[in-house]
């Protein structure tokens, strides 16, 4: 195998190119949209498993001035009280990133063009065809383009999973709207890397002081119906406002306060996950990334999941023949991806629960917090370039 077509170049697209060049194989990645990720989405966390995938390729230094460390998560209930909190720490004790997710995209779209990958950019798959030896892309401006593989890495509307799977269910929505800003108030007490997630009596929210001043800030209001196509991108910055004034009157904490110092317009988005796909591959087209296994934000490992599918793909095709390739590469990943899918789905649910939930979760909270790390398996993956994609 010598070539690949990569479809998607948001975080998984350009990371599995750069692996597939580490094992030998020469990728083009394929974009739909005009150019590199602008301003999109508002920001992330890359946490230490996802580094150390980075790594695996030498990656990792392209991110790290993007981001700054967030080596704790501390929770906090409606009335100020702090539940506990968790490290973001992995085995060799470094900690997790925050950024901007457009920092993100537009870093590992410059590493993979400083190492000579190829973009095309307003390059939108309609369809693709296999046979025994290769593969044939087809896009929307009519061009084709052949290849040993197509990857996947198209994200939760993805292309290629119709392909793959033309029976797929459609992606599962999560019953909470998701807006977020860059607020010019600092909440008295805050530190700089510490993530406060704040329990409301009405909604879940969450800030960060970065290091360059100011707060970052989200927040879910909850919605238990899927809401019609473009409803929520089209409401209003003055209706966002109203709606998380109403949902966050009385609670002891900055949120109102921050989304008052935040420059508008305020945007929403909601979100949509996918629980499991019947099958990743198919003849010479795999999945990656959020089109083989979208994870709730809530779960904080959407793109350190992505980044790890690449580099774990690229071993297995650069050891074994290509289909044997693609069936250990889905053995190794499917189990954890979807535990990590099922954790985000209950963890966002259980953010806005009915008020004799909330009064429970909140007495639960700080027993379940001080166990030993609850969420520690999530980070606890190591990718050894070095080492047989399948070991003996």
């Amino acid at each position: 195998m010598t070539r690949a077509i990569v479809v998607g170049g948001g975080v998984a697209g350009p990371v599995a190119a750069m692996a597939l060049q580490k094992a030998g194989i020469e990728a083009t990645v394929h974009e739909a949209h005009a150019g590199p990720a602008g301003d999109v989405g508002a920001w992330l966390g890359l946490q230490v498993n996802g580094l150390d995938a980075l790594r695996a390729i030498d990656a990792e230094h392209a991110v790290a001035g993007v981001g700054f460390p967030t080596p704790v998560i501390e929770f906090r209930s409606w009335t100020g009280t702090v539940l506990g909190a968790l490290p973001t720490s992995g085995p060799g004790g470094s900690s997790g990133l925050s950024m901007r997710r457009s920092d993100l995209y537009r870093a590992l779209h410059a590493e993979a063009l400083r190492r000579g990958v190829r973009f095309r950019y307003g390059s939108r798959l309609v369809d693709a065809r296999c046979t025994a030896s290769d593969v044939t892309a087809v896009f929307a401006d009519g061009t084709t383009e052949s290849a040993d593989l197509l990857v996947g890495a198209d994200g939760v509307r993805s292309t290629v999973r119709s392909l793959v799977d033309p029976g797929a269910a459609a992606p599962r929505f999560v019953p909470v709207l998701n807006t977020a800003g860059y607020s010019e108030h600092v909440p008295p007490g805050a530190e700089v890397g510490r993530l406060t997630m704040v329990f409301g009596r009405r909604g879940f929210a969450g800030y960060l002081v970065p290091p360059s001043g100011g707060t970052w800030w989200f927040a879910n209001p909850p919605l238990d119906r899927e809401p019609p196509a473009g409803e929520v991108a089209g409401t209003p910055d003055a209706e966002w406002r109203a709606r998380l004034s109403e949902l966050h009157r009385g609670d002891r904490s900055p949120i109102l306060a921050l989304v008052e110092a935040t420059p508008g317009p305020l945007r929403g988005w909601t979100t949509y996950d996918v629980p499991t796909v019947r099958r990743w591959s198919a003849g010479r087209m795999v999945l990656i990334g959020d089109a083989a296994h979208a994870t709730s934000p809530a779960a904080g490992q959407g793109s350190s999941l992505a980044v790890e599918d690449a580099i774990v793909l690229a071993r297995c095709l650069r050891d074994l023949p290509p289909r044997a390739a693609l069936e250990a590469f889905e053995g190794l990943r499917r189990a954890r991806a979807e535990r990590v899918v099922a954790q985000g789905f209950r963890t966002s649910s259980a953010k806005s629960p009915p008020a004799v939930g909330r009064v429970a979760r909140d007495l639960v909270m700080p027993f379940v917090l001080r166990r030993r790390d609850p969420q520690a398996w999530m980070r606890a993956h190591s990718v050894d370039w070095d080492a047989p994609a399948v070991p003996a």
